[in-house]
């Protein structure tokens, strides 16, 4: 029987012919796999919208209280994000492709020893991680940040330190529990938590008058909140109790197995966020560096509340495909990454609408500044097209990731976003990764210096050198999936090693 969607089913009850409706409609689309991409996508992109407010929020709150302060929570989060946040969200990438390529094989026990493996990785990379955030001044400084900023980034640093252990853990469970597609408990343990962490926050900086310390306290307190949330729902539910058996000492003699996935699925996804957060460091040494700071950090947290919706349907192409492939079934993991990408893009443009009809009010979440407000506005067209662009490339990422090209699409983000280091190839895949560096560096990093500091265009100049590397990386990652080999993945149930076989 054929699929049909909600709104053929309301035709057919108002008694209106649906049969060139459906027709039309399945030749855009497949509809049965939007239906069961968006049941899987909305409730991630509210987890994930939820998770990235807590820190969002801390820094709205510190924004009102000078500029100075809005100026080191943006340098401290953006600082914060390359080097911890998006780390840990990048190691435990690796369960999307254990996890959810188990699942789909019916290895049900190795989730959880996968899971616990992956959260004592994340324990020794946040261990090492706080040590950098406590001593981030001297490191700022380095890098000719403001000193009055560095020293307020640094603050706010030290006492999210909480925060970044437990956003490890949170991103562990969450892939655990996504990868089996319970993603509705995944909302009530990231809404609650934020509804909490924004009352928690005002008590702090006004009530108890702690100021602008109070701000990434209270954010690691509402973290810790939702980790023990999913903790006992793990724990209790009658859901797992078959890729849930408890704690087991057989899940360090899986963590070295697992390290070379999960390093480069975290260094694919720290040299995606390094493209935005370098653009705050060079604003700070551009002239009125807490204006410029502030202003090209606002566009960075923009940018990232877009691509928090695009990461819901990264998480959702991510598990279909990594399903999908375990279970052999090739076709219909193809089919779910061009349904994913015609409807990221749909939504990407819903954004970019609410964002021009409501930018004054985002603005000023941020700031009561008018000049950095008057700025933000003219940014807005630059946004959009970097928006857009950034909605293909995540996509193409949750790909990677589920068909375990971690190690292709660490290195494509390498070339794209200039990082020279390239030591080795991965095949013919290495072609690849030196034409994005060529274009890169032809295109990208040359906009960022010529536009941004020799031609004064400062904080649009930075913007546009940005989207030359997202164009450039959105365009290479598409070529690579429409023309690399999809090979099923075989899944070794002795050691649960997964071999590339692209």
């Amino acid at each position: 029987m054929a699929s049909t969607s909600p709104l053929v089913v309301y035709f057919e009850k108002v008694g209106f012919e649906t049969e060139g409706v459906n027709g039309f409609m399945s030749k855009v689309i497949d509809v049965n796999e939007a239906r069961t991409q968006l049941l899987f996508s909305v409730p991630m992109i509210l987890t994930n919208m939820s998770y990235y407010a807590v820190t969002l929020v801390a820094v709205m709150f510190a924004g009102h209280l000078g500029d100075v302060e809005l100026a080191g929570a943006t340098l401290g989060n953006s600082w914060g994000t390359v080097t911890g946040l998006s780390l840990m969200t990048g190691l435990s990438g690796a369960l999307e492709t254990l996890c959810g390529q188990g699942y789909g094989a019916k290895q049900y026990r190795m989730l959880g020893i996968n899971l616990q493996s992956s959260i004592i990785l994340t324990t020794f990379a946040s261990i090492i991680v706080s040590i950098l955030w406590y001593f981030s001044e001297p490191v700022l400084l380095l890098l000719h940040q403001d000193p009055s900023v560095a020293k307020m980034a640094t603050i706010y640093l030290r006492f999210l330190i909480p925060g970044l252990f437990a956003h490890a853990y949170i991103q562990c469970l969450v892939r655990f529990l996504q990868t089996q597609s319970l993603v509705v408990p995944l909302v009530i343990c990231s809404l609650l938590p934020l509804v909490f962490d924004v009352g928690l926050t005002y008590l702090f900086v006004h009530t108890l008058g702690l100021g602008f310390i109070g701000s990434p306290l209270a954010s690691s307190i509402s973290l810790w909140i939702s980790v023990f949330m999913l903790a006992i729902y793990v724990n209790y539910s009658e859901k797992f109790r078959y890729t849930w058996e408890g704690l087991s000492m057989e899940s360090f003699h899986h963590v070295f197995p697992s390290l070379k996935l999960a390093i480069s699925s975290a260094l694919m996804m720290c040299l995606e966020c390094c493209a935005f957060e370098i653009l705050v460091l060079l604003a700070g040494l551009m002239p009125n560096s807490e204006n410029s700071t502030s202003l090209v950090a606002m566009c960075v947290q923009t940018e990232g509340v877009a691509y928090m919706i695009t990461y819901g349907f990264s998480a959702a192409v991510s598990t279909r495909v990594s399903n999908e492939m375990g279970a052999g079934n090739i076709k219909k993991a193809k089919n779910a990454v061009s349904v994913t990408l015609k409807l990221s893009f749909f939504l990407a443009l819903m954004f970019l609408l609410s964002l021009a009809f409501g930018q004054k009010i985002w603005a000023k979440s941020f700031t009561t500044n008018a000049v950095i407000i008057k700025e933000f506005a003219s940014m807005i067209p630059l946004l959009s097209v970097s928006i857009l662009l950034g909605s293909a490339q995540g996509v193409l990422s949750g790909v990677s990731r589920g068909c375990g090209w971690q190690h292709l699409a660490a290195w494509t983000n390498l070339a794209c976003h200039g990082f020279v280091g390239v030591s080795r190839g991965c095949g013919w895949q290495h072609l690849a990764a030196w034409t994005n560096l060529a274009c890169f560096y032809l295109f990208g990093m040359p906009v960022v210096l010529l536009f941004g500091f020799k031609l004064g265009f400062y904080d649009k100049g930075l913007w546009l050198g940005l989207i030359c590397g997202l164009f450039s990386q959105a365009t290479t990652l598409l070529v690579i999936t429409i023309r690399s080999k999809w090979t099923n993945l075989d899944l070794v149930a002795q050691d649960q090693k997964i071999r590339l076989l692209v």
